[in-house]
């Protein structure tokens, strides 16, 4: 029986990611950067209001107090000699003594060093009157204030989100060069399946692995092809395969991990590479299989087809392969320690993965987890409780019993809303 890091380092081995592509800023979102993009002008690239109000010389503005000479120095009151509007490109030079009122990101006129913002002044006619006083620089943004030329606006290795496709359009930039997806194809193998549209007779179930592993592959950041329930005769199958091999970076077939299946679809491949099918010491999913097929040796697993045994196996095998095919410096989920609020069974020799609810100490902000599965007696394959966890419970090897009070490693899922 292979290990649980002996496996996944086999698996990981396999990982290649796509290579880099070049697409619009408004199709980059979640992926990651995979160039410097280096900002060519500077942002912004000319000095503007900050705030809507009167873009003035600090020297004119008096609200009144003590001048140089001791006498006493009245408020000023200055003439406003146009308006400047965002957007504007007329070039507009600023007298001594006058103002313009300018818009939120318009240009400033020439000589302009500050803006009043409009609460601060009275108006009267074509004149204001500051009521408070204003220093150099208040209230604009200077050229390259936020990015200057030769500055990194996103960097390599950088996850594309919000704020960066809007630093790509700041600096005028429409296209970007990103990890693309990995292109993952899903296809469930059995006699027994039928789609979830049918109505099912005796013997038969629905094919509730293709939709689970596609959601979970999407969830991981692959872009997934649901193949769904292909045909168990040879030929047909072999032909399935092939055209996935063909279009895919990843393959994952369900419901072949075990019994006739294993044999069938072995025989399939065997001119398409090499599968092996072992057992690996976790639970659930110890039987499960790997290999690399076709011309490309494209990474193909073989997972179980109870649901949850093939959830798991999906989470700790192949959804690391997907973020380093995405070239994330983090494959693995992240991973805590929790105090066990009840007792826990696991099955000695192997590691197991039991779904759990992770909860805060609202007063110690320790973390606390209760096992939804390895309970004495309890199903490792119900789907419902599941679906329920926010958690794996990950118990050692060696461990077949844990007590309600002691730590355990608990890996986190996905964030339910």
């Amino acid at each position: 029986m292979r290990s649980v890091e002996e496996q996944l380092a086999l698996v990981t081995a396999a990982a290649v990611a796509p290579r880099p592509v070049r697409v619009s800023i408004s199709e980059a979102q979640g992926l990651l950067c995979a160039e410097e993009v280096v900002a060519e002008r500077p942002l912004p690239s000319f000095d503007q209001a900050a705030i809507d109000g009167y873009a003035v010389r600090s020297v004119d503005v008096r609200t009144g107090g003590r001048g140089d000479d001791d006498e006493a120095a009245g408020p000023s009151t200055l003439p406003v000699v146009g308006q400047i509007t965002a957007g504007s490109r007329q070039p507009t030079r600023l007298q001594p003594g006058q103002v313009v009122r300018v818009d939120t990101g318009a240009p400033l006129p020439t000589l302009a060093d500050a803006v009043l913002p409009v609460g601060w002044a009275q108006v009267s006619g074509r004149h204001i009157t500051p009521t408070r006083d204003v220093r150099s620089g208040d209230y604009v943004r200077r050229i390259g204030d936020d990015v200057q030329p030769g500055d990194v606006a996103v960097r390599a290795g950088s996850i594309i989100g919000p704020a960066q496709v809007g630093l790509l359009a700041s600096v005028g930039r429409a296209k970007v060069l990103v990890h693309p997806k990995p292109r993952m194809s899903i296809i469930s193998v059995g006699d027994e399946l039928l789609d979830v549209d049918g109505t099912p007779g005796t013997g038969q179930v629905y094919d509730v692995n293709s939709y689970a592993l596609t959601a979970a592959g999407r969830d991981a950041g692959a872009d997934v092809h649901r193949v769904g329930i292909a045909s168990t005769e040879p030929a047909r199958l072999r032909e399935v395969l092939e055209g996935q091999l063909v279009r895919s970076e990843l393959v994952v077939v369900s419901g072949a991990a075990g019994g006739e299946a294993t044999t069938r679809i072995r025989q399939v491949m065997a001119g398409l590479g090499e599968i092996e099918v072992n057992r690996v010491a976790m639970h659930p999913g110890s039987v499960q299989g790997f290999g690399r097929l076709g011309r490309d040796e494209v990474p193909t697993f073989l997972l179980p087809s109870n649901p949850v045994s093939a959830l798991v196996v999906f989470e700790i095998m192949v959804r690391p392969l997907i973020r380093i095919a995405l070239g994330k410096r983090q494959p693995m989920r992240r991973t805590v320690r929790a105090r066990t609020v009840a007792p826990i069974s696991s099955v000695e020799g192997r590691r197991g993965y039991l779904r759990g609810q992770l909860m805060r100490d609202t007063d110690t902000g320790e973390y606390l987890v209760r096992a939804l599965g390895g309970a004495q007696g309890a199903s490792t394959h119900l789907l419902a409780s599941l679906a329920e966890a926010n958690c794996l419970v990950v118990i050692d090897p060696d461990v077949s019993s844990v007590r309600a009070g002691d730590e355990v490693d608990v890996m986190f899922l996905a964030q339910r809303g």
